[in-house]
């Protein structure tokens, strides 16, 4: 991958389905106009502040694996080991089940006959099977939904602006002061929709000159997915009223339906799928990555880490990955494992960023590219990554201490593990 793969892997990951949905929420717990673009401006710069925090670890460490690599370099392999752990059985595959069943059930406006739950395996498949034959196809191809992804971005700014509302939007009613409480809400929303950033770091080996390009990938691609989603909801608070735009389910949809008429929900509905088409063949993609640099560590059963002789592509775990993915879509199983883990990840993120500050001490740490504002913004990333864990724990207490039970879980597998391979090489 060179740079405007990875780029396109940035962008690709991170725009899916959540920009068509999220912001209804936000909208609903901050109903004003400059709140709103408050709350995405502020994801935007806390998602480029870790996407900073990864971009001088990926030159530091430009190794397969991303943050998984960066938590065992901080601190040791047990760490390491349970974002690898939490990612296989819920983070990582959860996430791919859920964009197929996305994609899934927007497939179903098109063909209402067809059970959602064989076409979201099937896009997993295969999408699987692309990417198990070559990085570069697998890269191509997101490359290529991402670039039309963005022209299709542009055109619903363009006709948005140029052609809506076609009826005059009244002005809103005086909105309720916003807590900072509520404000952390709509922003924790926010913050789901910039999900993904930190996946590219996972192919680090097999892109050129990684030192260089992971920086610049992540840099313009979280840039121009700010860009895009501050413009999106310009749009839609431009072509809806303001409390269509806090209760609409189909945000996207109603503000397409607001311009062109009743088709556009039909148009709409084919954006989101190629939307989310190409999120998930990037996720797909980099996945299997960490699982190949968990087996090379030794922390994982060795054929994990076998690399096709022809393909060159780690064969075994793309094929795991594929089939864990697809058992979670066909169950729904899923549901109930990543809304009760996915809040973990960014406890990973807090203490990814501690160990930046850890590892700046060390006298052989010597990365190609520093990131700016240091040491602030990497503490003030680190705070708000906690902060928006406990929140979750205060405003979830059960459901939380379940998911980090299921991440914790991982700590005894991996002692056992470690005993175990160590009294069979005695």
């Amino acid at each position: 991958m060179r740079l405007p793969h990875a780029a396109a892997m940035v962008i690709g990951t991170i725009i899916g389905a959540s920009i068509f949905r999220q912001p209804a929420e936000i909208t609903g717990r901050v109903p004003t106009v400059a709140g709103v673009h408050l709350v995405w401006i502020v994801a935007g710069l806390l998602t480029l502040a870790g996407s900073l925090v990864c971009a001088e670890l990926a030159s530091a460490y430009p190794r397969s694996g991303g943050v998984y690599a960066f938590l065992r370099e901080s601190f040791g392999a047990p760490v390491g080991f349970l974002w690898g752990w939490a990612m296989f059985w819920t983070m990582h595959s959860g996430i791919i089940a859920a964009i197929a069943v996305v994609f899934a059930n927007y497939a179903g406006w098109f063909a209402p006959g067809v059970d959602p739950r064989a076409t979201a395996v099937g896009v997993i498949l295969l999408l699987s099977g692309i990417n198990y034959m070559g990085v570069r196809q697998g890269a191509t191809l997101q490359a290529l939904f991402t670039l039309g992804k963005l022209l299709a971005i542009l055109a619903i700014i363009t006709i948005g602006f140029v052609l809506g509302p076609r009826v005059p939007v009244p002005p809103p009613p005086p909105a309720p002061a916003v807590g900072a409480g509520t404000f952390a809400l709509a922003l924790v929303a926010g913050l789901f929709a910039f999900g993904g950033w930190h996946m590219v770091t996972y192919g680090a080996e097999e892109t050129v000159d990684p030192e260089r390009t992971l920086p610049r990938a992540l840099i313009v691609g979280v840039l121009v997915v700010t860009a895009c989603y501050i413009a999106l909801n310009a749009v839609y608070l431009h072509v809806l009223p303001l409390e269509t735009a806090a209760t609409s389910e189909r945000i996207a949809a109603d503000a397409a339906d607001a311009v062109v008429g009743s088709g556009g929900g039909a148009l709409m509905s084919g954006l989101v799928m190629f939307s989310t088409f190409g999120a998930l063949a990037g996720i797909v993609l980099l996945g299997p990555r960490v699982y190949f640099a968990m087996a090379r560590d030794g922390h994982v059963f060795a054929w994990l880490g076998a690399v096709h002789d022809r393909f060159r592509t780690p064969h075994h775990a793309i094929g795991v990955q594929a089939l864990w993915a697809s058992v979670l879509a066909a169950t729904g199983t899923y549901r109930a494992l990543f809304t009760r883990v996915v809040y973990t990840e960014w406890i990973f993120f807090g203490l990814m960023t501690i160990g930046l500050l850890m590892l700046r001490r060390r006298p052989d740490y010597s990365p190609r590219y520093r990131m700016p504002g240091y040491p602030v913004v990497p503490v003030l990333f680190a705070a708000a990554a906690f902060g928006i864990a406990v929140n979750q724990m205060v405003a979830q207490p059960q459901s939380s201490a379940i998911g980090l039970g299921l991440v914790l879980a991982g700590l005894p597998v991996y002692w056992t593990w470690t005993r175990t391979r160590r009294t069979v090489s005695q």
